[in-house]
């Protein structure tokens, strides 16, 4: 019985210590303006466990350093796509969707069309 106990207790100890509080990841995240960024970084960082989110509007990286004892990959992407924006791993409602601006239509060809052009100029 000690031994099992033991081995339970050596078990349990390694799981809890294989996961790191300052994990760092990228994920693909859908935008195409600063009011985007806003969101997604807001999103991201209101998830318990992430200490710093930085969206790229350029290259739609997003770049996190979380804790993973508090949070994983696929619940900032949930909460990201509850904002609203489209992520790797989960794409947001519908719902979520129509509630983001107008000029945040990602989804929609002439709204990406017309920041192109306005990186451009």
């Amino acid at each position: 019985m000690k031994q099992i106990i033991l081995i339970f207790t050596v078990l349990i100890t390694t799981v809890s210590f294989a996961q790191n509080k300052n994990a760092k990841a990228t994920m693909e995240v859908d935008g195409v303006c600063g009011e985007c960024k806003v969101r997604i970084e807001k999103a991201a960082i209101r998830t318990k466990g992430v200490k710093s989110a930085v969206w790229n509007l350029e290259t739609h990286e997003l770049k996190l350093i979380y804790d993973e004892r508090k949070t994983d990959l696929k619940t900032i992407a949930q909460k990201i796509a509850n904002a609203g924006h489209d992520t790797k791993y989960v794409t947001a409602s519908d719902e979520a969707y129509a509630k983001v601006d107008a000029c945040c239509k990602y989804r929609d060809e002439e709204v990406v069309k017309a920041h192109k052009t306005e990186k451009k100029n």
